[in-house]
């Protein structure tokens, strides 16, 4: 694999690793979190390892780019904010779509040869 094709997995399973990692270190040391933030944050820790092992790239990025459009749509609604909080929303929602479009060229740049 191209160098700079590595480099882009393994800054975009930083993403899933730092993001997930981050809650669970915040709950060991006593932020309340529910059950559901821990199982996420456990199962987005576990597809930035994945990702960054290159394990079944191909599948495990359009996953994450598919779970990554889920969230941008459920947690970023844009389209129901106004003021201040429409720009930070329509920021947070593009800077998602922007991941989710590096995961989906790491699927066909990155994984198994094609035939």
């Amino acid at each position: 694999m191209k160098l700079e094709v590595r480099l882009a997995q393994w800054l975009l399973a930083a993403v899933f690793f730092v993001a997930g990692g981050f809650r669970l270190w915040q709950a060991l040391h006593g932020t309340p979190t529910s059950d559901t933030t821990l199982l996420l944050s456990t199962a987005e820790m576990l597809l930035g390892v994945l990702l960054a092992a290159g394990w079944q790239l191909r599948a495990v990025a359009l996953f994450a780019a598919l779970a990554l459009l889920v969230d941008a749509a459920l947690s970023h609604p844009f389209w129901n904010a106004r003021g201040g909080a429409l720009a930070a929303q329509l920021l947070q929602f593009m800077k998602n779509m922007g991941l989710v479009g590096g995961l989906v060229l790491l699927s066909g740049a990155g994984g198994a040869k094609r035939r």
